[in-house]
């Protein structure tokens, strides 16, 4: 793939070459005057006023007083803008006079543009799809820390939080902390992290000084942008230099944790620079940096998701529940899922029992670093070639700390992931190729770390073998069960690695440097072999381009489009493999890149009848993936405007998923239990796909042969169960899954939107109804190595874990999931600057009658509601947001955990101060202001309060 880099460093080349401009030196002009408030005829400080058509431009003081010298000719145009004003245009003839100018004040804008829901300009009142929008203004006047954490409030967005660095949006359900269902662009370049197969958050996004606006469409969007937006997208987009010139800086100071419960209060601290500048008009440049740190939130909720009652515990024995569980899997523990259980046979009451007994594990708090990060920086060259032609170079950097879930939690260390993008832009077409560079660093896994610190001690059956001879001892002497369970416990811990202690750490240190999950050490002493380490590279390339047709096509608005990726990741023998190797060698390190691509294009029709009231819009896209057939993706929608600014919408799309990298190449083992992609090749020589029994009807088989060996009186143990397996043979079923396929949604909308009262009220309201077929997810299975399934063989090898081969395989569902629900926002301003705002969503599901062979997790509360009471500047340079947020319960299922999530509320808010003599504005806030701690998903992290002062200084013309 060299040549890609090739082609880019050419073109830069190129763009710095043509930077050479010339300029006529024209006479020095001098312009004063001064800017003030409709109605109030209050001086405005701080606004931005420049010369159109050129780079020249300043601000007023704290007067509202202005003054302009500069080399100009007459006549020319100057541009007013300000923050919550309309911005205003005044030609300038002669110089002989200062001028007054007086600005509209705004509390509600009608007249926003979006660009995300069509892929060009629109009113966002005719937007043919819901669309929401955090403009410039939105961002300053939110309490939430940062510009992205404030999606949380926006309406249909759920937030996930897995770290203090790392935050997941999602729309309308199905919500994962790793979504690969929901897209996140920054000035049109995908974030998706290809071998993690996620957004990242917005840890290589914009920072808090370059961020221009934020568009989120819920829902399916893959008709126009294809591949991962099925669930919906975010689209970040950033300040050009052309515009926004001049210095920022940002300085925040925080601190959360101020209860000590879980860490002792900690300061989290982020700075931030921005720098544009525009050289005669042709070429600009800007430089943007930031650095976050801090100390992460703490999952720590012990939750035990294998209570005594289940199959795959001990529902035989009532005294082992609760606390006295020995099977039991904590949510925030690792090293006591189904890999570390351990079948324990003891004589009790006269009969042969086993029992299922689990390892101990380790806690979440003693494998993680409390400690994390985010440093970004970005640069782009820009040259207008002509005043409608564009040409720009960006690169983007990241480095973050945090943490990660998936199948299990990730602690993520020193992952980067960096972004080199060329964009040749006109009028009416614009062509993009980038570049997307991953590396996942330090990174580890908390469950291989967990068990091969566990393992360390002694195998499961050296283990095991300890605590079944303690635990028979105890018992004959008349020690009762749960404690007999707890004292063998302790015995069979003997010698194991406790958290605190420096072999411990040097332990972990050692096994968080091994690439191989496969092989653990069993032998107290012997060199350590079993891993944890996260070692993943991947390189993203893609091209675009698109082009408006306008009035080349007479009959309607046409817009065609097309686009090609190609995923390059290079094989770590662990996570990923090159599957042209035998099985024999497949997890050795290295061997031939793997390339998982795709490829699409779209065409888009906007047609305007009965006097422009009506406007029609259809799409058709086809994506095609080799490793499937082609798929067809269309769209139609209609916006009606009844009158004015009275706008009802309805659409129908259709969409189609291709599976993420990890979904569809995987090749990981993890706690004996081989996690892969659903692809046919990855199943060759396997048998995972059409020779397997699936995991929970295996919970069931054991059970029930459990108790029939405790019923048998004669024989041996093995003669026991060899008899109870082929009795309850019935019970195992076969998986028989199918090769996997992408995923489809109907998506089905319908809404209204409208400006009420001479633009004080705005009234936004949707509905939804989604279908999904082909669903992908997670199944377990298990594969017999003595037959096929349905043999007495194959049923035998079910009584013995060393005669299975487990996988965790990524197909389809086989029902079709229904999903429905509605929003509405509404803002209303009041009195004066006073403006309240406020949104309530409703997400449900359909229930289906048949079991699937996996959870699909649709994890999303049915009830969610925001509401806010703010003003911008409540007494001059002064203003206030205060946002309320309640959310329902819900059940959240996932691989990793599943439990109820409680209802929590809270409270954010924010007060701003601006200094305009110093171009600065203190912001003192805080989120969850009265620190009532809560969690957003099962072993996800307890959130509490977060207090900060923020100042930033910005000197920023805007032409």
């Amino acid at each position: 793939m060299k040549q890609y880099y090739a082609s880019f460093w050419l073109l830069l080349l190129l763009l710095l070459v043509s930077a050479v401009s010339a300029m006529a030196q024209d006479p020095i002009i001098a312009i004063s005057g001064t800017v003030r408030e409709n109605g109030t005829q209050q001086a405005l400080p701080g606004v931005s006023i420049s010369v159109k058509g050129s780079t020249t431009g300043t601000l007023t003081d704290g007067s509202g007083k202005f003054a302009l010298k500069a080399r100009l000719r007459f006549p020319f145009t100057l541009v007013f803008n300000m923050l919550g004003y309309d911005a205003k245009e005044l030609e300038i003839s002669s110089g002989s006079q200062p001028i007054a100018v007086v600005l509209e004040s705004r509390a509600i804008w009608t007249n926003e543009v979006v660009v995300s829901a069509s892929r060009v300009e629109e009113s966002r009142l005719k937007s043919p799809v819901a669309i929401e929008k955090l403009d410039i203004r939105a961002i300053k006047e939110t309490p939430a820390p940062s510009f992205y954490d404030a999606l949380e409030n926006v309406k249909g967005v759920q937030m996930t939080t897995s770290s203090l660095t790392f935050k997941v949006p999602n729309t309308r359900g199905f919500n994962i902390p790793n979504n690969f269902r929901f897209m996140q662009l920054v000035d049109g370049v995908d974030m998706q992290a290809a071998t993690l197969g996620v957004p990242l958050g917005n840890a290589i996004g914009p920072t808090e000084l370059d961020i221009a606006s934020v568009e989120i469409t819920p829902g399916a969007a893959s008709a126009l942008y294809g591949m991962n937006a099925i669930n919906g997208m975010a689209n970040l987009t950033t300040k050009s230099p052309f515009t926004y010139q001049g210095l920022s800086v940002y300085q925040k100071v925080g601190v959360n944790h101020v209860d000590g419960r879980d860490r002792d209060p900690s300061a989290l601290t982020e700075s931030a620079v921005r720098y544009a500048q525009v050289i005669k008009n042709k070429f600009a440049f800007k430089l943007n940096f930031s650095y976050l740190q801090g100390t992460d939130w703490l999952s720590d909720t012990q939750t035990d998701q294998n209570p005594q009652n289940l199959n795959s515990a001990n529902p035989r024995f009532p005294a082992l529940s609760g606390a006295n569980n020995p099977a039991a899997d904590l949510w925030n523990r690792y090293g006591d899922d189904r890999s570390g259980n351990v079948p324990v046979a003891i004589q009790y009451n006269g009969k042969t029992e086993t029992f299922n007994v689990r390892r101990t594990g380790y806690y979440e708090r003693d494998l993680i670093s409390p400690t994390v990060r985010n440093l970004k920086f970005d640069g782009g060259l820009f040259y207008k070639l002509t005043d409608k032609l564009e040409l720009s170079y960006s690169y983007r950097y990241g480095l973050m700390d945090g943490i990660f879930q998936r199948g299990n939690k990730i602690q993520l260390k020193d992952v980067t992931v960096q972004n080199h993008k060329l964009e040749l832009r006109g009028t009416d077409y614009y062509i993009r190729s980038y570049v997307l560079v991953e590396n996942t660093g330090k990174s580890y896994n908390l469950n291989p770390l967990a068990t091969n610190l566990d393992l360390n001690n002694g195998s499961n059956s050296v283990w095991g073998g300890r605590f079944q001879k303690e635990l028979q001892t105890q018992i004959n002497s008349g020690t009762d069960l749960a404690t007999a369970m707890q004292r063998a416990r302790a015995i069979a811990d003997q010698g194991r690695a406790e958290p605190g202690t420096a072999a411990f750490e040097q332990l972990k240190n050692t096994i968080t440097g091994i690439n191989n999950w496969d092989i653990a050490v069993n032998v107290p002493g012997a060199p350590v072999t079993g891993g944890a380490a996260l070692w993943q590279r991947s390189r993203t390339y893609h091209t675009e381009g698109q082009w408006n047709l306008g009035p080349r096509v007479k009959w309607a608005d046409v817009v065609l489009g097309a686009d090609a990726r190609v995923y390059e990741v290079i094989p770590d023998g662990n996570n990923f493999v090159d599957f042209s190797k035998p099985l024999s060698d497949r997890t050795t390190p290295g061997g031939n890149n793997q390339y998982y691509k795709k490829f699409g294009g779209f065409a888009q029709a906007t047609k305007l009848f009965f006097a422009d009231r009506l406007k029609l819009n259809a799409s058709l896209r086809v994506d095609y993936n080799p490793e499937f057939n082609p798929k067809v993706n269309p769209r139609v929608a209609a916006v009606y405007t009844l009158a004015e600014k009275h706008n009802f919408r309805a659409s129908y799309q259709n969409g189609w998923r291709f599976p993420a990298l990890f979904e569809a190449l995987s090749f990981v083992n993890n706690g004996s239990v081989r996690r892969v992609g659903g692809l046919a090749r990855v199943n060759e020589g396997l048998g995972f796909l059409e020779n397997s029994y699936t995991l929970v009807s295996l919970d069931n088989f054991t059970a029930a042969v459990n108790k029939d060996v405790a019923a048998d009186p004669t024989g041996t143990t093995a003669e026991k169960q060899a008899r109870a397996a082929l009795k309850n043979r019935g019970i195992l079923q076969v998986a028989n899954l199918p090769t996997m396929q992408p995923e489809n949604i109907n998506a089905f909308e319908v809404g209204y939107k409208s400006v009420l009262f001479d633009n004080r009220i705005v009234l936004d309201l949707d509905a939804y109804y989604n279908e999904y077929t082909g669903f992908l997810g997670q199944v377990e299975v298990a594969v017999p190595k003595s037959g096929p399934v349905g043999s007495d063989a194959s049923v035998l090898d079910m009584l013995a874990r060393a005669k299975q081969d487990r996988y965790r395989v990524y197909t389809n569902a086989r029902n079709k999931y229904r999903s429905y629900g509605s929003a509405l926002g509404v803002t209303y301003n009041f009195y004066q600057k006073y403006t309240v705002s406020g949104n309530t969503n409703y997400n449900n599901i359909a229930a289906n009658k048949a079991q699937d062979v996996f959870i699909t997790g649709f994890n999303t509360p049915k009830w969610t509601t925001n509401l806010s009471f703010g003003n911008r500047e409540i007494v001059r340079n002064v203003g206030f947001n205060v946002v309320w947020r309640w959310q329902d319960a819900f059940y959240w299922e996932s691989q990793l955990a599943n439990g109820r999530i409680p209802a929590y509320q809270t409270v954010d808010a924010q007060v701003n101060v601006r200094v305009p003599n110093l171009k600065t504005t203190i912001k003192v806030g805080g989120t969850n202001l009265l620190n009532k701690r809560y969690i957003q998903y099962a072993a996800g992290p307890t959130i509490g309060g977060l207090y900060y002062v923020a100042l930033t200084f910005d000197n920023t013309v805007i032409r």
